[in-house]
């Protein structure tokens, strides 16, 4: 599917994919928050351990790719959750991509799984300054349900939990 006319195509995982988006994770936030290893190794573990257990009855990975190159990626996570909901992870798109829908396109197709899925609610983590992710979450309808500090990443930083609450939504 494109967005918008970008040439941007949301794809299912492809070969590459899990190392592309540790890459990206990396990158971003060790240049722009300072993480290092410690937060690489991490998402790399996280999402490995992930995708080696992957069910796409209860999930999902998107990556987006522009030009033959991965651009984006977003992650739902419904294995293992106590409750009926799902959990939204490793969002990220290129920085030099940002604001051309990419972020939006991968937001509507996350949320339209869980939809589908029937799951009660997402939940994310972030945490101050990820203003454009924020901004998306808040269109779609996220709310901080509480913070907790996180000092495993190099650098503390106070993680914010938000919820989106699917029952409440009128379709």
């Amino acid at each position: 599917m494109e967005v918008s006319g970008t040439g941007v195509t949301l794809m299912d995982y492809r070969p590459g994919g899990l190392g592309k988006v540790v890459e990206m994770q990396g990158n971003y936030y060790g240049t722009e928050w300072g993480f290092g290893v410690a937060f690489e190794a991490d998402v790399a573990t996280d999402l490995a351990a992930f995708l080696t257990h992957f069910d796409p009855s209860q999930g999902g990975f998107w990556l987006a790719w522009f030009e033959g190159e991965i651009v984006g990626s977003l992650t739902i996570d419904g294995q293992g959750e106590t409750e009926n909901r799902a959990h939204l992870r490793w969002f990220i798109v290129d920085p030099q991509i940002v604001g051309r829908g990419v972020g939006a396109q991968l937001m509507d197709a996350a949320m339209a799984f869980c939809r589908g899925c029937g799951y009660d609610a997402v939940w994310l983590t972030t945490f101050a300054g990820l203003d454009a992710a924020r901004k998306l979450y808040d269109r779609h309808g996220f709310v901080e349900t509480g913070t907790f500090k996180n000092d495993t990443w190099d650098r503390p930083v106070t993680m914010e939990t938000l919820e989106c609450d699917l029952r409440a939504e009128v379709n």
